[in-house]
């Protein structure tokens, strides 16, 4: 398998979900900061992903995905021992699928118009305000447990540890929110976490 991502972004979660499953694979960096987006061996990402952000990821079998939410749950099931994910079918994996979403759409895009230096101060403002409710319910539902789905670690752990760890650069003040500081220290203590920072450059 290959990993094509980007250091910090949102790709990371699936290098730590890889990292953390043991399974053998590769990565290769793609360059964000230009419109043709090339891969370090120089390939054009374009082709690889039409839709030009990352992750992609490159299966066994030659074939391609493209969403965060779905790579993390592939290399999950590849994996089961590990128990990065409940299993298929099962309660507990539409609570994972719902937690994958709820970090997509309500975080992670939440966080997103903080990243454009375009965005005017007034939406930015607006956009800082949904994200602090946001916050405020992730807190509340992380008291008295150390990971989202419970005492296991799973991929969506690995989503929202890459999501928070935006907040410096994007001048969100996370001591508002001690819980949520509490578990992106634990979550960044692991062993796959701290390889797989270390592999991007970050650390």
């Amino acid at each position: 398998m290959k990993l094509y991502y980007s250091p910090g972004a949102c790709s990371m979660a699936s290098h730590i979900a890889l990292t953390e499953a043991g399974l053998k694979f590769q990565t290769e960096k793609v360059n964000m900061k230009i419109p043709e987006k090339t891969t370090a061996t120089g390939q054009s990402f374009l082709r690889i992903n039409p839709k030009g952000y990352v992750p992609a990821l490159e299966t066994q079998t030659g074939e391609v995905l493209t969403e965060g939410a779905a790579i993390l749950q592939y290399i999950a099931d590849r994996a089961p021992e590990k128990e990065l994910a409940p299993r298929a079918g099962t309660f507990e994996r539409y609570k994972l699928q719902e937690w994958l979403t709820f970090i997509s759409s309500e975080v992670h895009k939440g966080m997103s118009p903080l990243f454009n230096p375009k965005t005017p101060d007034a939406y930015r403002e607006i956009a800082k305000a949904n994200l602090s409710k946001r916050l405020d319910w992730l807190q509340e539902q992380l008291q008295g447990r150390p990971f989202l789905m419970g005492q296991t670690f799973t991929v969506a752990d690995a989503y929202l540890f890459t999501v928070l760890g935006w907040s410096k650069m994007l001048g969100v003040d996370m001591t508002k929110w001690p819980g949520l500081m509490g578990y992106v220290e634990r979550v960044g203590a692991r062993p796959s976490v701290r390889e797989t920072m270390k592999a991007e450059g970050l650390i």
